[in-house]
């Protein structure tokens, strides 16, 4: 995996870069799907208008901070999904937890080609080279799918948790 200054990670396959505005029509697609968005959330929900995409853009270079951020995942430049390393929210407050999850978030079309665990295997090394010691994602209950990719990332599993987003969550863990 090379990193350059602009915190683009580059795998085997893969180019991690900072999502642009160009990026919207297969943002939009993306979160618009009941299929991604079933696992997301409390309360899933789709997006109904392309509108809503400029906001999320937004929030995301908010989260921005060394090597935390959301990278978009492209494929010789075709855009697959969604990786993301950030501070976790803990339940009730809302308030940080002081810990910080990796979460993957792919088009179908991008289904069972490794790109998930090929992207988030390069985010968790170049976030524990940036200094984390502990990285934790949380994935639906049902979403065997994202607790295969935890595993195949060697993270350990912990079990149930609802520690973060006020709900109950599968927990797992990577230590450096």
């Amino acid at each position: 995996m090379d990193m350059d200054s602009s915190s683009t990670l580059i795998t085997e396959r893969l180019t991690l870069r900072r999502w642009t505005s160009s990026d919207t029509p297969f943002l939009f697609d993306l979160y618009s799907r009941p299929e991604v968005q079933r696992y997301i959330g409390r309360t899933p929900r789709m997006m109904a208008d392309v509108s809503e995409v400029a906001p999320l853009l937004e929030r995301w270079e908010a989260l921005r901070s060394g090597m935390q951020g959301v990278w978009g995942v492209f494929d010789d430049e075709q855009p697959c999904g969604v990786v993301l390393l950030k501070p976790i929210p803990a339940s009730g407050n809302r308030e940080p937890s002081g810990d910080v999850e990796i979460g993957w978030h792919f088009h179908p079309d991008s289904w069972g080609r490794g790109y998930a665990t090929e992207a988030a295997a390069a985010v968790l090394v170049a976030g524990f080279e940036s200094g984390l010691d502990r990285i934790v994602a949380v994935t639906h209950r049902e979403n065997v799918a994202s607790q295969a990719v935890c595993r195949r990332l060697g993270m350990t599993h912990l079990g149930l948790s609802d520690r973060y987003y006020d709900t109950t969550c599968e927990l797992f863990e990577a230590l450096r």
